[in-house]
This record gives C-alpha cells, structure tokens and sequence, in this order.
C-alpha cells in the first residue's frame, strides 16, 4: 500500500523556475538587458508558503481584482532523507517518490525575482491526487504533462524538456542548504501557461501518477 500523501509531503515546497529549456529559450533575449545581461547560472528557486497547500478536487479561489490567473503543471519530487551536499550520483538515493503539483500563479514581470503576490496566494499549489513511489516510476525524466482545462487539452510536455534534472537539482541545491525529508522540490513548469477563469475545472495529468483536478471559484 503506498503511504498517504499527507504523511511523506510534510516539508517546504521549493519551486524551480526557468527549468524547461523552451521556457529558457523564449526568454533569452530579455536576460541579455540590464541588470543581468546574461542567463541565470544557479537554479532559480522560490517557496511557495503552507497557505498556498491545496489538495485534489479542491477549489482554487481565482482572488478579486486579479485580471489573469495561470496553473502550472509539474513534476513534484518528494525528498526521502536529508539531503546535505548530495553529489548528482547519489541524489536519487534522497528521493522518496513523486507527486504532481498545480503550481498557481498570476503573470510575472520578472523570472529573476519571482514575485511573492504571484505565488503565494491561499490554495495556490495544489498536490496529488496521491504519492507514488520512486520504485513505481521508472524515468522521472520521461514522463509526459498534460494541462486540461473543462477537458480540453491545452498544455503538455515531457520532463525530458528539463534545464535541470532532478539530480543536479538536487546537487546544486543541497550546495548551500539541507533538502529536508518531506520536503517538495517542484521541477519547474513548461513554457505556453494558459489564463483561466472563475468555473473552469483545471487538471493535470503526468504520465503514472494520475490526474490532479480543481474547480476555479471566485472570490
């Protein structure tokens, strides 16, 4: 029996954005302006707080007064043990399983600098429908996303599309800070984020773990 995903998905979730390689390209451009004028070198990483939790077949609240609203459908990694200056050769022997994630968000004016308006509104990152064991998937980088909205596709990809992969995710990040166990490292969403409404059911599909769906609602 798989364990439930509200005992193994307990920690911090740490968002990874500019992780798919059309995404990066798109905006390759813009990164050569000042300040930056070159690509990020590091992952670029944000949280998305506690309240931001939500669960499968849970409403998202669409917030008053926002013109635009954008899911994020990704590829969650459940950390397993403590992860500490992991080298990328031993960072899936960190990994517990997997998860899919709903990564909410209003439009950003800056991938730099990820806004915190943007990302942690309550119920912003849904998670499930349930926890899949490492075991269970056999390449984590070959799993197909799909994005449907009222059960019209309108987004999909593949984890192959990763800047980064989950190891040196995990090798870069655990450099500098300790990967708890239960923690959620979100893999980054696919560039081609849509805009939904107040009403709109919104799934995620990735390949072997299932379909997470919620329900827009008006504030």
């Amino acid at each position: 029996m798989r364990p439930a995903l509200d005992h193994v998905a307990t920690g911090t979730l740490f968002g990874v954005a500019l992780n798919y390689r059309g995404l990066l390209e798109s905006r390759l451009e813009e990164f050569q302006q000042p300040p930056y004028q070159k690509p990020p070198v590091k992952p670029v990483l944000f949280i998305k707080t506690p309240n931001t939790r939500n669960g499968h077949g849970q409403p998202v609240v669409y917030p008053k007064g926002v013109e635009r609203l954008q899911p994020g459908p990704a590829l969650g990694v459940v950390i397993g043990r403590n992860a500490s200056r992991v080298s990328a050769a031993a960072a899936m022997d960190h990994v517990a399983g997997y998860v899919i994630v709903n990564e909410f968000s209003l439009p950003e004016e800056s991938y730099y600098r990820p806004a915190v308006k943007a990302k942690c509104r309550d119920g912003f990152c849904p998670i499930g429908p349930e926890f899949v064991p490492a075991a269970e998937v056999r390449d984590p980088h070959a799993l197909t996303l799909k994005l449907f909205v009222n059960g019209e596709l309108r987004q999909e990809n593949t984890t192959a599309n990763l800047v980064r992969g989950i190891p040196r995710l995990i090798e870069e990040i655990s450099e500098f800070m300790t990967l708890h166990e239960g923690d959620v490292l979100i893999t980054g969403t696919p560039e081609g984020r849509v805009d939904v409404q107040p009403g709109d059911l919104v799934e995620v599909e990735i390949t072997g773990l299932g379909r997470l769906a919620n329900t827009l609602v008006a504030e």
